[in-house]
């Protein structure tokens, strides 16, 4: 990557922007957005490790696209394995179903349905077998305590597993022109796999999974630095975990350097390779100079987690200070990085897809994103509606006093108070749903078309030729500004 002219202050990524160079990609489709830090990521997106972004869902919706989720360490650690565990036996082509049982009430089933974003449950008996399926339409005017075993409707055709498959043009038409655009898909015994539907085949046909060498889906989880890290990572590893996340607000510390050599002895050596992805990957942070960078691998980093006060949901530059503009951070953080055969994910502080590429643009190997995927169907909080009816989920940051008194629920009552008086996050925020487009998947979609584009404009058909091909200019606010489109006529 080149700047046009040499920056003499930290940058934000409002600050800087791309300029076209000669190419010779023919398509956003010839450009491979693998990433190169062995976590396996086929698309360079990280779904945080927070309460109100990453989950069961999350996870699954995450890997199946290429991606993966980080689970927080605010969850048990039974949770947490159970999680690990169920994912690993997910279908990597076929949408686990919404299931309910035939007396499950009209008002259970109303609550359940907005997790889904193709609005479907499935009626199930005992066996798993699918006796039908209910919509939104179907509990129209419907009491809230009528049971849904009257109202399942045989609207979705039924396919073995063994006749559908990635990519299947026939497919994608046949599922298009049924009722809901969807099918339920069942093993052999005619138990329930799940469902999928006309969208998911096209995106099967774009999108590769993040699997492991046993092919189950890819996840990683969030440790702290606090308590019996070693103990925690034995057992998530034994669980199935790819990546270990040693997370705290601030990284370059003591703590976190004796956290990190505890699970690096119990990981094994760190492997030369950084594109290794037959071993655990240990990423920490979080951090934003060089030094941070050195110390922090030294101890047995692979990844370092960059972003201190970029996120939505933190307060911790008005109220400490402290921080760094995050595409600077990211720049000089990569360089040194690298330099020691490690790689860095940029952690916070994208609003938009030209700030995930402009991330990647300055070396980082995966961008992480927290409150932009919480105001999704995949995230884990409950969903509500507005006073004008608008879809939205809340989200509050990891050190806000929400999460911090969920952090310290075990703890006695004086402890809690006493942690309560500093928080540095917000602790509630609400993400709307894009109307039409409120799925994880279609905010993937929009990402990962930006990036693409913005590869094919550098001439890179991959992402190490993007961060060499890339040209950086420095903009002013109205420069910003000016590149923002419109929704409304200006006169």
């Amino acid at each position: 990557m080149e700047f046009s002219h040499q920056p003499q202050h930290d940058l934000t990524y409002d600050d800087v922007f791309f300029l076209p160079s000669r190419s010779s990609v023919p398509s956003r489709f010839n450009v491979d957005l693998s990433s190169d830090d062995g976590t396996g990521t086929t698309i360079p997106l990280i779904a945080a490790n927070m309460t109100a972004v990453s989950g069961r869902r999350m996870a699954e919706v995450m890997a199946r696209r290429g991606g993966v989720a980080i689970l927080p360490q605010d969850l048990s650690n039974e949770r947490l394995t159970s999680v690990i565990r169920s994912l690993k036996e997910r279908d990597v082509l076929v949408d686990k179903a919404l299931t309910v049982r035939s007396h499950t009430t009209v008002g259970q089933v109303r609550s359940l349905l907005p997790k889904r974003p193709h609005g479907v449950a499935v009626v199930v008996d005992e066996n798993n077998r699918p006796l039908g399926v209910v919509a939104e339409e179907d509990l129209e005017a419907r009491d809230a305590f009528t049971q849904v075993g009257d109202l399942a409707t045989q609207k979705a055709p039924t396919l073995r597993r063994s006749d559908v498959s990635a990519g299947d043009p026939s497919l994608y038409v046949n599922l298009q022109s049924t009722h809901h655009g969807l099918a339920l898909i069942t093993n052999d015994d005619d138990t329930l796999v799940g469902v999928l539907t006309a969208k998911g085949v096209v995106r099967s046909s774009i999108y590769r999974p993040a699997l492991d060498k046993n092919g189950g889906f890819r996840i990683g989880i969030a440790l702290g630095i606090n308590g019996d890290v070693a103990g925690k990572a034995e057992e998530f590893i034994a669980a199935g975990a790819d990546i270990l996340v040693l997370d705290t607000a601030h990284g370059h510390q003591e703590k976190m350097i004796e956290a990190l050599k505890k699970v690096r002895a119990v990981v094994g050596p760190r492997s030369e390779d950084p594109n290794d992805v037959n071993s655990v990957r240990i990423a920490a942070g979080n951090i934003v100079t060089a030094d941070g960078v050195r110390d922090l691998v030294a101890a047995g980093a692979d990844i370092l987690k960059v972003g201190v006060g970029p996120g939505a949901m933190c307060t911790t530059r008005m109220q400490t200070g402290v921080g760094r503009p995050q595409f600077s951070a990211v720049l000089d953080c990569s360089a040194a990085a690298r330099e020691l055969g490690a790689r860095v994910w940029a952690d916070g502080g994208v609003r938009h897809p030209r700030d995930v590429a402009l991330a990647l643009a300055a070396g980082a190997s995966n961008v992480m994103i927290g409150s932009w995927f919480a105001g999704t169907y995949e995230s884990p909080g409950e969903m509500r509606r507005d006073e004008r009816g608008r879809l939205y989920k809340e989200s509050f940051g990891m050190a806000s006093k929400r999460a911090v008194k969920h952090r310290t629920a075990s703890e006695d009552a004086f402890a809690q108070a006493r942690k309560a008086l500093f928080e540095e996050g917000i602790s509630t925020s609400r993400m709307y749903l894009r109307p039409g487009a409120g799925s994880v998947e279609d905010l993937i979609d929009s990402i990962t078309a930006g990036v693409r584009s913005s590869c094919t404009y550098a001439g890179a058909a991959n992402l190490a030729e993007f961060r060499e091909r890339a040209r950086i200019g420095l903009q002013s606010a109205s420069g910003y500004a000016e590149g923002r489109p419109l929704d409304s006529s200006w006169s």
